[in-house]
């Protein structure tokens, strides 16, 4: 079930989360056993730190640049782009330029 953002309304997702200063901001739009959703944003230079998800994660980028480094590799995702991070491959997520993305956890 949603939570964190208006139904049966027409909205942009990038709208749904403000930049701060030196953070990562998060909104969790749906959480359950099945599936997380989350929106972020991300200032320029801050990051997520190398970690593992126990399920598929499907980043794609709303707005801005990221950097995602996944099993050792670098990729470079744009706004319109889509990264899939396999489940229990160690990645991690930089902000190249302040941007903001979408993930969603499949388990």
């Amino acid at each position: 079930m949603y939570k964190n953002i208006e139904k049966q309304t027409k909205l942009n997702l990038r709208d749904q989360v403000a930049y701060q200063p030196g953070q990562v901001v998060s909104k969790t739009l749906v959480q359950n056993d099945s599936v997380s959703m989350t929106i972020f944003s991300f200032d320029k230079g801050e990051e997520i730190s190398t970690h593992a998800a126990s399920g598929d994660a499907m980043v794609t980028v709303l707005e801005g640049k990221g950097r995602f480094t996944v099993g050792g590799e670098v990729f470079y995702l744009e706004a319109g782009e889509t990264l899939i991070m396999p489940k229990d491959i160690p990645h991690a997520v930089y902000g190249e330029e302040r941007f903001k993305m979408q993930l969603v956890v499949s388990y």
